[in-house]
């Protein structure tokens, strides 16, 4: 069967460039895995793999959420003049070392 669809997909350049070199280390393009891809989906009828939105622990979804907030610098991060004052800092904040 000759090939002359084309899809036209944008991604980040840098996203790319790590998949293109995964991909070299099978021996395939990021063409060929493309059409593996869309070959596994036909054959089993949908997405070959489960498609799930993570679920975490509340303790995990709040780190996240702080974690975004300093990010977008919403609220400042903490800082630490060694990783000392920063081990000392989260030991005495734990309640299983009081």
């Amino acid at each position: 069967m000759s090939k002359t669809a084309n899809i036209n997909v944008r991604i980040d350049p840098e996203f790319k460039s790590e998949v293109e070199n995964l991909y070299r280390k099978f021996g395939m393009s990021v063409t060929d895995a493309i059409n593996i891809f869309l070959h596994v989906s036909l054959m089993e009828g949908g997405l070959p793999f489960d498609v799930r939105q993570p679920r975490y622990n509340a303790e995990t979804e709040a780190a996240m959420k702080e974690a975004r907030a300093i990010a977008k610098r919403e609220i400042p991060a903490k800082r630490y003049s060694s990783a000392k004052e920063m081990i000392d800092d989260v030991l005495a904040k734990d309640p299983m070392n009081a």
